[in-house]
């Protein structure tokens, strides 16, 4: 079964190409928006859909080139439904639609964040089933019960800013330019955590859900108490260390709440914060003192992509969850919640364990 995947949830327009006999990618593209949003300091969401119009089709056809395929070879065409900002989704779906409807094959659409949540399997060494997820997403932070393709069930999420959310306006409080959260993490690799005592937010709370907006407050107290003349580089790299430290003390104490939780050993972390080597490098060293094995996507994968879609459409059918659909009259969803789109019985929230 060929599987084309179309992503255009916010900034990034990615085109891939599954082949689900083989289970693998044959070819995938990607266009990031970041240098056209930088001068505007975040997404402007009018400027994200009209370049992800101008983008997509050119991107199709590289795709088509690189791996030597025609379209009339296409069995299925998966897109983004949502969640993500309506006039991107609706551009990904409308041409979706249009080419199922010209080739007359059928479509499925696929929650943004299960994509995100199934890309480790696109890794040479993929994590079994079941595990427990991690999904550190721009817009998202939750910790989500994996027992298979289809079947999550949500541990814990966050009440307010979600990490990245706080990574970004926290970088903008240091006078660091978009995208925040990579620039504030290269900033924090010359810092010292250890002179400023930032609050670990609800990392005592007795559930496994996050708040990271009194963190960010937090920092700007700091900005603001300390003198502009001596704001220094170094100051500014300590805050950022002593902040991302707190940051990944959370979402490490929280996974390892949630493997003790539900009795599993093996954790998944995805998305875009994913991406972030102190957090890796943390969670892989808790991982070595409880037995657990931690997997991340590629790099690549990490970001929003074409890919992580394509290969959620064909995992979807396999496992017989969702049928195709013809190219009909067609909705986005730009607020969906990823467990409704799962099999299993929603999350008893038990209390988190006295040492996570």
């Amino acid at each position: 079964m060929l599987v084309l995947g179309i992503e255009t949830s916010c900034d990034e327009t990615g085109i891939a190409l599954y082949e689900s006999r083989d289970k693998r990618l044959l070819a995938h593209a990607l266009h990031s928006q970041v240098a056209m949003h930088e001068a505007y300091g975040g997404v402007v969401p009018e400027l994200a859909s009209r370049d992800h119009l101008q983008r997509v089709l050119p991107l199709l056809e590289e795709v088509m080139r690189e791996a030597q395929r025609e379209k009339a070879a296409l069995d299925v065409i998966a897109y983004t439904r949502g969640p993500g900002l309506a006039g991107a989704l609706l551009v990904g779906t409308g041409i979706a639609f249009g080419l199922a409807f010209a080739l007359g094959r059928p479509l499925i659409g696929i929650h943004h964040l299960e994509g995100h949540l199934l890309s480790p399997l696109l890794s040479e060494d993929p994590p079994p089933f079941p595990f427990v997820a991690l999904l550190v997403s721009g817009g998202h932070t939750q910790l989500m019960h994996v027992a298979g393709v289809g079947h999550y069930a949500l541990l814990g999420e966050t009440l307010d800013d979600a990490a990245g959310e706080a990574f970004d306006k926290t970088a903008k409080l240091l006078g660091l330019g978009y995208p925040g959260g990579p620039a504030l993490a290269q900033l924090a690799e010359s810092g010292q955590p250890s002179g400023l005592a930032l609050p670990r937010p609800m990392l005592h709370s007795g559930n496994l859900d996050f708040s990271f907006s009194g963190l960010k407050t937090a920092v700007l107290t700091q900005v603001r108490n300390a003198d502009p003349k001596i704001l220094s580089d170094q100051v500014r790299a300590n805050i950022a260390a002593a902040f991302q430290e707190a940051i990944v003390e959370v979402l490490v104490a929280k996974s390892f709440a949630a493997l003790q939780q539900t009795g599993l050993k093996r954790l998944v972390v995805a998305g875009g914060v994913g991406a972030n080597r102190r957090l890796r490098q943390a969670l892989i060293e808790r991982g070595r003192t409880r037995g657990v094995r931690t997997y991340f996507p590629e790099l690549q994968w990490c970001t929003d992509n074409g890919a992580m879609i394509a290969l959620a459409g064909a995992l979807r059918i396999e496992a017989g969850i969702e049928r195709p659909e013809p190219a009909t009259g067609f909705s986005i969803q730009p607020r969906w919640d990823l467990a409704a789109v799962g099999q299993a019985d929603p999350a008893v929230r038990s209390e988190m364990p006295s040492e996570p």
